[in-house]
């Protein structure tokens, strides 16, 4: 069965103790994996180019938010720091409190996160990207 974006989450671990809390509230989430590099195995004896799977490509992660000024800055005190992050799908709503679970699914990762406000328009929503440059590979939490 599909899932919908709605109720997914950015993560992180808090400062003390194993448990993760939610970052900000963001707008979009980047593919969280690529594909591999193609390594050439062919040969002058094959008719058609052959390959097999190198390293796996991941480019920076970069998440949409609104831009509000307490957002941008709890986001600048946590540049330049090794951090654990993850993207949680799935969620619960109590009594009109939207909690993350998880429950469809963890993605974790540590990296370094930074943050900027990007260029706007008549009439639009001041957003806000955030990037992490991830420095383990994204793991599928059980």
């Amino acid at each position: 069965m599909a899932i919908s974006t709605y109720k997914i989450f950015l993560m992180k671990k808090a400062t003390a103790g194993e448990t993760y809390e939610k970052v900000i509230d963001i707008k979009d989430f980047p593919d969280l994996g690529g594909a591999p590099e193609m390594l050439e195995t062919t040969t002058l004896s094959d008719k058609m180019q052959t390959y097999i799977p190198g390293i796996q490509s991941l480019d920076a992660l970069e998440f949409t938010a609104n831009y509000t000024k307490a957002d941008f800055t709890k986001l600048k005190a946590l540049e330049g720091k090794e951090e654990s992050y993850a993207v949680w799908f799935g969620g619960e709503e109590t009594g009109g409190v939207l909690t993350p679970t998880g429950s469809d699914g963890k993605f974790e990762f540590k990296g370094q996160l930074s943050a900027f406000p990007v260029g706007g328009g008549v009439n639009e929503v001041v957003d806000m990207t955030v990037t992490i440059a991830p420095s383990t590979p994204i793991t599928v939490a059980e």
